[in-house]
C-alpha cells in the first residue's frame, strides 16, 4: 500500500495542476483575510467580523474541496487501465483493497495539503475573535475531511466503471452536483407537506454538505419554513456520508479484479440487417430506432453538427427524444409544484428555486457537453481527418456548438410549463418571466462558450473537461461568494459589480429573491453576458484557425 500511495501521491504533486490548484488556493483565501483585517487599533468585541469572515471561509474550502476532490480519482483507474498499466498492478502480489488504499489515501493526502495551506487563514479568522475552536473550527475541518473522502470515493467508483477518462470525469461532476445541490430542492418544496415526507426530505436534505456547514456557522434556518427537529444536520451528513463512503469503496473493490480487464463488448446489430419481423417489431416499438442506419445529409445541413449528433454518445435522435421526455416529466413536477406553492408562498419565492433548479441542470451538462467540442478530435486522432476536408474554421465551429446549443434549449424548456402557470395564476408576472428566460438563456450560452473557449486549449479531454467544470462553477460560483460576504468585506456596489457577470443573479433579481432585490443588475448583466459569449466564441474561432493552421 506504501508503494501505490508514494507512487500516487509524488504523481499528483508532479502534475502543473497540482502547483496551480495549491499557489490559487492560498492566494485567495490570504487575500480573503488581507480584505477584512483590522488597521487601524480598536478592537471589536462582539465578533461580528470575524464571524462574517468565518462563514465565507467556511463556504470557500467547502466549495473548493467539493471541487477539487474528485479531480484525480475520477481518472485513476481509468487511466490506468488505458494505458495497460492496470494489468500489471493487478498481476502483483497486492491485494485489492491495497491498491485502493493507496489510490485513496494519496489523493486524501493531496486534499489534506490543500487544507494545511488554509491554515493560516483559518488562525487568521481565530485571531480576531469570536470562533470557537473546538465547537466550530476544528469541526469544519473534520466535515471537509468527510467531503474529501465521500467525493474521492466516489470518483474511484466511477472510474472503475467508466471507459474514458473524459467520461468519468463528467459522470463524478455530475454526481457531486447531484448530491451537493439537487438532494436540497425537494425538502424546500415539502417540508411543509408533514409526516413520512417531510422526515424523508430532511434526510435527502442532509445528503449535502451544504445543511451541516450551514448549520455550524449559524445559517440553519435559511431555505426552511418550519423549526429543525429531530438529530442534527451535521450529524446525519456525517452518517449518510461514511455510509455512502463506505458502500462506495466496498464496490470499487470488488471490482478491483482481472475481470475487470475481460469486459466483453457486444458488436451489435443494426436493424437494417434484420429480418423482415424483427424490423417491423422494432418499427412498432420505437418512434426512432436506435439501431437503423440514418439517413444522408442533406445539402444545407452543416456536416460537422450531423457528425456530432450521430457519434457523440447522447447525441443520437433516440437519446435526444429521452432528454425531451426527462424534461417533460420534470415539468409536470415544477408545474405541480408551482401550483400547489403559491397556497403557502409567494409566486416570486417560487421562482427562485426554478432558476436555480435550471442553472444546476446546465452547470451539469454544458460543461461535459462543450469542453471536448475541439480536444475530443485531437485526442483521438480525428483532428487531421477534420483538417483535411474544405470546411473552414468557422464551419467547424459554428456546426459543433450547435449541435450543444440544441441540447441546452431542450433543458431550458424543462421549465417552461412552470412559468407558463405562474403566469397564468398571476398575469401581472409575465414581464418577471420573460426578463428571467432571457437570463436563463444568456447562462446557458455563456456556459457553453465558456466551456467551449477553455476546452479547444488541451488536446486531452478530461483536462479539458476539468477545467471548463472549475471555470464555469467557479463564474457563477464565485461570484455569489462575493454576495455572501456583502458588508463583509465587500461593500454595496463591489457586489453589484460581481452580480453584474453572473446572469443567474440576475434571474434571482428578477424574482425579488431575499438578498438580490436591492441590486440593480439589468439590462448590464445581458450586455456583459453578450460580450462574454462573443469573446468567447472569438477565441475558440481563433484557436480553431490557428489549428488548421498547424502542421
Amino acid at each position: 500500500m506504501l508503494a501505490i500511495l508514494q507512487r500516487e501521491l509524488v504523481a499528483i504533486l508532479r502534475t502543473r495542476k497540482a502547483f496551480v490548484l495549491q499557489f490559487g488556493l492560498a492566494l485567495c483565501f490570504l487575500g480573503l483575510i488581507a480584505l477584512r483585517w483590522p488597521t487601524d487599533n480598536r478592537v471589536e468585541l462582539s465578533g461580528a467580523r470575524s464571524g462574517q469572515l468565518f462563514r465565507l471561509f467556511s463556504y470557500g474550502m467547502l466549495a473548493a474541496v467539493a471541487m477539487l476532490a474528485p479531480i484525480f480519482p475520477a481518472t485513476s483507474i481509468v487511466m490506468e487501465r488505458r494505458k495497460g498499466t492496470l494489468a500489471l498492478l493487478l498481476n502483483t502480489p497486492l491485494r485489492p483493497y491495497r491498491i485502493y488504499a493507496g489510490k485513496l489515501f494519496a489523493v486524501l493526502g493531496f486534499i489534506a495539503l490543500l487544507l494545511l495551506i488554509t491554515l493560516p487563514a483559518a488562525a487568521a479568522c481565530y485571531a480576531m475573535g469570536g470562533i470557537s475552536l473546538t465547537k466550530q473550527l476544528l469541526v469544519v475541518y473534520g466535515l471537509l475531511g468527510v467531503v474529501a473522502w465521500q467525493y474521492s470515493s466516489l470518483g474511484l467508483l466511477v472510474s472503475s466503471i467508466a471507459r474514458t477518462a473524459d467520461g468519468a470525469v463528467r459522470v463524478t461532476y455530475g454526481c457531486v452536483l447531484m448530491l451537493a445541490v439537487i438532494t436540497l430542492v425537494p425538502y424546500f418544496f415539502m417540508q411543509d407537506w408533514g409526516g413520512n415526507t417531510s422526515v424523508t426530505t430532511s434526510w435527502v436534505r442532509c445528503l449535502s454538505p451544504i445543511p451541516a456547514m450551514m448549520e455550524l456557522v449559524g445559517h440553519g434556518a435559511i431555505g426552511s419554513t418550519t423549526a429543525w427537529t429531530g438529530v442534527s444536520a451535521t450529524t446525519r451528513f456525517l452518517l449518510s456520508a461514511i455510509l455512502m463512503s463506505t458502500v462506495f469503496s466496498g464496490i470499487t473493490i470488488v471490482r478491483l479484479q482481472h475481470h475487470l480487464l475481460d469486459q466483453a463488448r457486444s458488436q451489435g446489430m443494426i436493424t437494417d440487417d434484420s429480418g423482415l419481423a424483427v424490423r417491423t417489431a422494432r418499427r412498432a416499438f420505437f418512434i426512432i430506432d436506435p439501431r437503423r442506419r440514418s439517413g444522408n445529409i442533406g445539402n444545407w445541413t452543416n456536416p460537422v453538427m450531423a457528425k456530432e449528433f450521430r457519434s457523440r454518445r447522447f447525441g443520437r435522435s433516440h437519446w435526444m427524444l429521452r432528454l425531451v421526455g426527462g424534461c417533460a416529466i420534470l415539468s409536470l413536477f415544477l408545474a405541480f409544484t408551482v401550483t400547489t406553492g403559491t397556497v403557502q408562498w409567494d409566486l416570486e419565492t417560487v421562482g427562485g428555486p426554478l432558476v436555480l433548479l435550471q442553472v444546476a441542470l446546465m452547470v451539469i451538462f454544458m460543461p461535459s457537453l462543450a469542453a471536448g467540442l475541439i480536444s475530443s478530435e485531437r485526442e483521438n486522432g480525428a483532428w487531421p481527418l477534420l483538417r483535411t476536408t474544405p470546411l473552414s474554421g468557422g464551419r467547424i465551429v459554428r456546426g459543433k456548438l450547435i449541435s450543444v446549443g440544441w441540447t441546452m434549449l431542450l433543458m431550458l424548456a424543462a421549465t417552461l410549463p412552470g412559468y407558463a402557470v405562474m403566469v397564468y395564476i398571476q398575469p401581472t408576472l409575465w414581464l418577471q418571466v420573460v426578463n428571467a428566460l432571457v437570463c436563463l438563456l444568456l447562462t446557458g450560452l455563456a456556459a457553453m462558450m465558456l466551456s467551449g473557449a477553455v476546452g479547444c486549449w488541451f488536446s486531452r479531454t478530461a483536462a479539458a473537461t476539468t477545467a471548463a467544470y472549475v471555470v464555469v462553477v467557479g463564474l457563477f460560483g464565485g461570484t455569489l461568494m462575493i454576495w455572501l460576504a456583502r458588508d463583509a468585506p465587500f461593500g454595496f456596489q463591489t457586489v453589484e459589480t460581481a452580480l453584474k457577470l453572473n446572469p443567474m443573479a440576475a434571474a434571482l433579481a428578477v424574482f425579488n429573491v431575499p438578498g438580490f432585490q436591492t441590486y440593480n443588475l439589468i439590462p448590464a448583466s445581458w450586455w456583459i453576458a453578450g460580450i462574454i459569449i462573443v469573446v468567447c466564441f472569438g477565441v475558440m474561432r481563433m484557436r480553431v484557425q490557428s489549428l488548421m493552421r498547424s502542421l
